[in-house]
């Protein structure tokens, strides 16, 4: 047993030298003035067996229309490979998609948080253990009378929003650490056969194209690569909000004593809220004028998508302020 575990570490130390050569940095897939649609809300399919990996749903661009490619659960190529997602940023004045790879660690993808265990950096979704992973039902949706490696280990402080890119206007402001670095110029490998059939298989159905589903595609989520009916898809069942009046109302935490905001922080929420009044009251008035001007269906699409990425930004960078409230007060919690 022990010679056997031996050889199979020599052969995946040879596998890591030389199969892993094939990419040794992040690809860039698409570069689109236009930024991607907030990322839906959607159940993990059950993985389908023992060391499956998740890879989550992520907006790609097809030209003319962003359109969603299911999260999906993969066989790992190899023990001991984890996924590093792949994720929009903003560079030059363009939202710049990087391609996604496997690899023993992982690297940056953005701070977007994808869920499942992608909450924007690391993975808490499970692990490789002896030659097998173990997964995190924690986070991670796996049936216990197939799958067996299982462990429960709950994810703490991570900061929820639906948001789809980093940097820019409205975008996840996060960079990449020494270690997530260090991943990115390792060698890996690029992203399977089935994944690109799997992200071909998405452009080529218009049900997943952004103009035609309006940020909700009707298939969120597959148990395979590549399985786009049946009982295994899971539809989106909510996403960002569409508009500022759908953001509820802004309120400052309530505490006593030392766990009572500041009045900093009651300041900041009140802000925040006359904000969300304001674009509320402006996406109003563009809603009427559109009645009033009984413009085109082309128009009135380009008016929601316009919505859409307002309530967005606005959103993300509220958020972030919160954020950054939040981690200022978290060293004094632990003391309370």
């Amino acid at each position: 047993m022990k010679n056997g575990q031996a050889i199979r570490a020599l052969l995946f130390a040879l596998f890591l030298t030389l199969g892993m050569a094939s990419k040794s940095f992040a690809a860039v897939s698409w570069s689109v003035t236009i930024a991607p649609p907030a990322l839906p809300v959607y159940e993990q399919p059950f993985s389908p067996g023992d060391d499956y990996l998740w890879t989550p749903g992520y907006w790609g661009w097809g030209g003319d229309d962003y359109f969603w490619v299911p999260g999906t659960w993969v066989l790992a190529p190899q023990p001991g490979l984890l996924w590093t997602p792949g994720y929009w940023g903003w560079r030059d004045g363009l939202y710049v998609f990087n391609e996604g790879y496997w690899g023993p660690t992982i690297g940056f993808y953005g701070g977007i948080n994808y869920g499942f265990g992608y909450g924007g950096r690391g993975y808490d979704g499970g692990r490789w253990q002896n030659g097998h992973f173990f997964y995190n039902s924690a986070v991670t949706r796996v049936n216990a009378t197939v799958v067996r490696n299982v462990y429960a280990a709950p994810v703490v402080n991570v900061t929820i929003n639906h948001v789809s890119f980093n940097g820019g206007n409205g975008g996840v402001q996060v960079r990449a650490n020494a270690a997530e670095m260090a991943a990115g110029r390792a060698r890996h490998l690029a992203p399977l056969a089935v994944q690109t059939q799997h992200l071909e298989a998405a452009r080529g159905n218009p049900e997943l194209h952004a103009s035609r589903n309006r940020g909700l595609p009707p298939i969120a989520a597959t148990r395979r690569a590549g399985e786009f009916s049946g009982n295994a898809v899971v539809a989106a069942k909510g996403g960002a909000p569409g508009h500022a009046k759908d953001i509820p109302a802004y309120q400052a935490p309530r505490g006593t004593g030392a766990a009572a905001p500041e009045a900093r922080e009651q300041q900041m929420y009140e802000r925040q809220e006359r904000e969300r009044q304001s674009l509320q009251a402006q996406q109003e008035a563009d809603h009427q004028r559109f009645a009033q001007a009984q413009a085109d269906e082309a128009g009135r699409r380009q008016m929601e998508e316009q919505h859409g990425r307002q309530t967005q930004e606005l959103q993300a960078r509220h958020s972030q302020e919160r954020e950054q409230v939040r981690q200022k007060r978290r060293p004094d919690e632990g003391h309370g």
